[in-house]
């Protein structure tokens, strides 16, 4: 240092400690004046560094129990109940009971799951179910026309007459096409059932759609068809090319028209040629109301529900047996709750309190959109 250089060293005190030691010149300018020499233990220090060291040691300490008991709490909260649910879902995939666990009472993402879950199983059982009806159903019925034919081909063999022979073969040919019908109708709603599930909903003109079913109606069938009349009530408000507003719903266009369809022909078949069928369409609230009424019998008053059970059927009197599947009426129920709608019946009544015809009414939310 006294020659003009800063210089420092280590000295070993013992096993543990050092002396640290800088010696630095006192300089004006070039000239030097003397030196400075400083001294410290490293005992200080390495206390120091040690202390250092055990607040490190601590706080990982601290971290690492609080991380343990974050997992054991999102353990117990979270994966857990995750993993009951993800088991019950495997249970089901197998075969096993629809069991999911009730975990609604949460107010978070694994509450929703849960009700998610929940509802999803219980919409599948129940379509399960229906499907197991619909089959037992299926097979019901096409057994009646085979039995019958059955019956009949094997009675032929002691026919003695050719009448008979008639009449046997006849019966064959009713009932074959009555298994034709059947199976067709059948068709029509499993594919109805696709459609509806895959379909993307559009807006549908109500007003448009019962006018041109009405036309081609009265255009094909004017023979034989009772007197048809369409009644829309008009709307308050104008469209925008000055004519009153059309009564829109979101929907499948074709699907509605099959509702039409099979009410108008329901209606058509318990009327007479001279008859009255009047088919109207108002607003009802925030629901487009869809009324059909007809001069027919009416409807038994303890069969008003049952009549849109699948393969029920309430023909009228003389009709032959089994032109009708009793589907008909079991799609438009099915079309129009899946639209978010509702369909019942009841009878038209005169002022003596007699039935004097049938009214089906239909309701399906308005869109104005």
């Amino acid at each position: 240092a006294l020659a003009g250089e800063e210089s420092s060293m280590i000295r070993r005190l013992n096993a543990e400690r050092d002396i640290i030691t800088v010696a630095v010149p006192v300089q004006r300018f070039r000239r030097v004046l003397g030196a400075l020499m400083l001294s410290a233990d490293t005992g200080d220090i390495y206390a120091a560094v040690q202390d250092v060291r055990l607040i490190i040691i601590q706080f990982f300490c601290a971290a690492l129990l609080i991380t343990l008991l974050m997992s054991l709490f999102l353990a117990k909260t979270i994966v857990r109940p995750v993993l009951r649910l993800a088991r019950s879902a495997d249970h089901i995939s197998s075969g096993g009971k629809t069991d999911i666990p009730d975990l609604s009472f949460r107010n978070d993402e694994i509450g929703d799951l849960s009700r998610s879950l929940k509802d999803m199983t219980e919409i599948l059982e129940k379509q399960i179910d229906a499907v197991a009806s619909f089959a037992a159903d299926v097979a019901h019925e096409l057994k009646n026309p085979l039995t019958s034919m059955r019956s009949a081909i094997e009675t032929m063999e002691y026919a003695k007459s050719e009448e008979d022979i008639k009449k046997l073969r006849a019966i064959i040919g009713e009932d074959v096409k009555r298994l034709d019908r059947l199976i067709t109708d059948i068709s029509d709603v499993s594919r109805l059932d696709a459609e509806m599930s895959h379909a993307k909903l559009a807006q549908v003109n109500l007003t448009a759609l019962l006018e041109t079913l009405v036309d081609i109606y009265i255009t094909t069938q004017q023979d034989t068809l009772p007197n048809l009349i369409l009644d829309i009530k008009k709307r308050r408000f104008k469209g925008k090319d000055g004519n009153p507003a059309p009564y829109l719903v979101r929907g499948l266009e074709g699907q509605l028209g099959q509702v039409v369809r099979n009410l108008l022909d329901n209606a058509i078949s318990f009327s007479n040629k001279g008859g009255n069928i009047w088919l109207k369409l108002s607003r009802r609230n925030n629901m487009v109301e869809i009324i059909l009424e007809d001069e027919g019998v009416g409807i038994p008053v303890d069969k008003l529900d049952n009549i849109f059970d699948r393969f029920y059927s309430e023909r009228p009197k003389g009709e032959a047996f089994g032109k009708h599947s009793g589907l008909g009426l079991n799609i438009c129920k099915q079309v129009v709750e899946a639209h978010g709608g509702e369909i019942f019946a009841e009878n038209r009544m005169d002022e003596a309190n007699n039935v004097i015809g049938a009214k089906f009414v239909v309701l399906l939310p308005l869109s104005d959109d």
